[in-house]
């Protein structure tokens, strides 16, 4: 009887730490992808402005 309360327990605790786990484990790679986002989304915010830039400053390579 001990050793079915003790594999009971533990078979809860495994899956209680496994559930801990996992979660932790998404949360992290929902973060790492928001900044990956916000990272590539601010890199072609800056290119879209260095474009604009050249442009305006090269006007003579544009045809405008």
């Amino acid at each position: 009887m001990l050793v079915f309360v003790t594999t009971v327990i533990l078979y809860v605790f495994g899956f209680v730490f496994l559930y801990g786990v996992v979660r932790l484990g998404v949360r992290h790679g929902i973060e790492d992808v928001e900044t990956h986002r916000a990272r590539m989304q601010r890199a072609e915010e800056l290119a879209a402005h260095q474009d604009r830039t050249f442009a305006r400053e090269n006007a003579f390579l544009t045809g405008s």
